[in-house]
């Protein structure tokens, strides 16, 4: 009897098509899903420069308004405290 006959070439037919629809409907699950992980990503990338730009706004708009503020100010001011005069001499003996 011969291992290749119409009975075992129709099993393995069958058994092929089996095993390469079953791989093909992983790929389409993993294409799906790989689909939904871009998006995701996507959707992150865009809320990390939305955040960064939203940070970069508010440094610049706070920036301006500290300019303005010392523009006011006295010089003679430094961080918190006046600055006083020059001390009195020590006079000679």
């Amino acid at each position: 009897m011969s291992v290749f006959n119409k009975k075992n070439a129709a099993v393995g037919y069958v058994t092929l098509k089996v095993a390469s629809r079953a791989l093909e409907r992983r790929r389409r699950k993993r294409s799906g899903l790989k689909l939904v992980l871009y998006v995701v990503a996507g959707l992150v990338s865009l809320g990390v420069l939305a955040a960064l730009a939203a940070v970069l706004l508010r440094r610049q708009n706070g920036e301006s308004q500290g300019y303005e503020e010392y523009d006011d100010e006295d010089e003679s001011e430094v961080v918190g405290e006046y600055v006083t005069g020059t001390p009195e001499p020590i006079p000679a003996t």
